[in-house]
């Protein structure tokens, strides 16, 4: 199986350590099994307690696996006896019916995890699918698949970790891991020079990205010194004249197109020149991996 640090997740800072990784990991599984088992599983009182099992669990759909460490861990919380082997690894590509992993132990342990492993499993590798299918459409450009803050709440560092296993980059994590002055900051601030100079004057060594939603507004903020405009609903015809502008002017800046953008018109987008698009689809707009676990009695 790939380990986990091949994937570079820009935003996730604080998570370039694998001992950082498993702490999230672990966190996350200890608050779904709390969540979903309570004061214990009450079906699973009506097997055997010592009655072992054989299970395996099969994908019902093309899709891109991720999740696998979560998957582990729900059973290894629950019964750390129970033993996972794995036929695929984190980012293949799978086949409708192809069995990714098998497993032994107790037939009790094996049920009351279920769930939740599936869980994990087939959110996470959803993400990841569509990812890539965004970062497919676009191959042969030198545009990037980006993702937002548009995630399930409490999966955010999951989901941001999903879209870089199928191949996109993560955007700023947090409100407080970046500066995204939009149109309401320009009103109160006054104008987009004036919350520019504010913006620099912070020195929080993070990223600054300004929002325009017209020509005019993206030359005023390459004058302003810009380094990263985000260019909101522009359609076609306006982000290739953006592109041309940014290219003429004395210091460029990286442009990021966002705004009605879906898989049939993302490539046009990327061929236009932008630097970055930016979709909030590929975290919030997803439909779970068809999963399927089949419990096997042992005889």
């Amino acid at each position: 199986m790939k380990q986990n640090n091949e994937y570079h997740p820009i935003g996730l800072k604080n998570l370039n350590a694998q001992t950082d990784f498993n702490s999230m990991v672990q966190s996350q599984v200890k608050s779904a099994l709390a969540e979903d088992i309570g004061s214990g599983d009450l079906t699973a009182l009506l097997v055997p307690a010592r009655q072992t099992a054989k299970a395996k669990v099969i994908v019902r759909e093309h899709a891109v696996i991720c999740g696998i460490d979560w998957f582990n861990e729900c059973f290894k919380q629950v019964d750390a006896n129970v033993k996972i082997d794995w036929l695929v690894t984190e980012g293949e590509r799978v086949q409708p019916n192809q069995t990714l992993c098998n497993m032994t132990g107790l037939a009790r342990s094996l049920l009351t995890s279920e769930r939740c492993a599936l869980n994990f499993l087939q959110t996470l590798s959803a993400t990841a699918t569509k990812s890539a299918k965004y970062v497919d459409a676009i191959a042969g450009t030198s545009a990037k698949i980006l993702d937002t803050r548009k995630t399930i709440p409490n999966l955010r560092l999951a989901q941001k970790y999903a879209v870089t296993v199928g191949g996109g980059h993560n955007q700023r994590l947090a409100l407080y891991d970046g500066i995204l002055i939009k149109e309401n900051h320009i009103a109160a601030a006054g104008s987009i020079s004036k919350v520019m100079q504010q913006a620099f004057a912070l020195k929080c060594d993070k990223s600054i990205q300004i929002e325009v939603e017209n020509l005019q507004q993206l030359q005023e903020a390459l004058e302003a010194g810009a380094t990263s405009i985000l260019l909101d609903n522009f359609n076609l015809d306006l982000l290739h004249e953006a592109v041309r502008l940014n290219n003429s002017a004395v210091k460029k800046a990286i442009l990021e197109a966002s705004g009605g953008i879906t898989l049939n018109n993302v490539l046009e987008v990327a061929k236009t020149g932008v630097d970055r698009i930016s979709i909030g689809a590929i975290t919030k707009d997803i439909n779970a991996i068809d999963l399927s676990m089949q419990i096997i009695p042992n005889t």
